[in-house]
This record gives C-alpha cells, sequence and structure tokens, in this order.
C-alpha cells in the first residue's frame, strides 16, 4: 500500500478541500443545496479518491481512482468559475484560489500520466 500522505498531489488535494469550505461560507443562502453543496463534495472527492486509491493493491485500480480524483478536480475547477462568474465569491477574483485548483490539476495529472505511461516506474 502507498503512503498518501508523501504525495504532492494529496497535499494540495487537501488544501483545496479545505479552500473550498472556506470559500462557500459566504454563499448566497439559496445555494445552500445547490452550487455550495456540489462545489465541496467535489472539493472533497478529490483527496478522498487519492486515499483511497493508495489503499488499493493493483496499480491498475490505483490508476482509475487517481483518474476519478482528477476528474472531481476539473469538475470543481468549472463551479469556481461558474461561482466567479455569478459574483459569489467575497473578492471579485479568487486569483491565489485558481491557482492552487490549477497547480493541483497539474500536480495530478503529472501522476496519471506517469502511471499509465509504458516501460515506466510509477511514483509511490
Amino acid at each position: 500500500m502507498r503512503d498518501h500522505t508523501k504525495l504532492r498531489a494529496f497535499v494540495l488535494a487537501d488544501e483545496v478541500a479545505m479552500r473550498t469550505y472556506l470559500e462557500t461560507r459566504d454563499f448566497p443562502k439559496e445555494e445552500v443545496y445547490g452550487l455550495t453543496a456540489q462545489m465541496r463534495r467535489a472539493a472533497v472527492s478529490v483527496p478522498s479518491n487519492i486515499v483511497e486509491g493508495c489503499a488499493r493493491e493493483s496499480q491498475g485500480e490505483y490508476l482509475r481512482y487517481l483518474e476519478i480524483a482528477f476528474a472531481s478536480l476539473r469538475e470543481l475547477h468549472y463551479q469556481v468559475e461558474l461561482s466567479r462568474r455569478l459574483g459569489y465569491f467575497r473578492r471579485p477574483e479568487p486569483d491565489d484560489y485558481e491557482t492552487l485548483l490549477a497547480e493541483t490539476e497539474k500536480v495530478l495529472g503529472a501522476l496519471v500520466r506517469s502511471l499509465r505511461a509504458p516501460n515506466r516506474t510509477p511514483p509511490k
């Protein structure tokens, strides 16, 4: 089994989850069961799937959960962009939050690509 805490992708994904909860605190009350809940679910899904993948024995299952985590991250990124356009953020441009999302996408995407690449030893 792999130690998820040693993965930079997990550390960043955990930070994304925390930031998502903080950033959505002040969203409109009518979005509590809408966009706020959806963003929080997607955000928690990212580190959760990384953790679950690390607990799997086979490389194929590990990769599958990382791909699910990546898909949830992309979903969240869209929802953040939509929320920004709707004016839901306290600050008009949540640049550092979107920068964190982009960095997490790069790191997690690179991990997924490295596991897909033939004849390569994947990172643990």
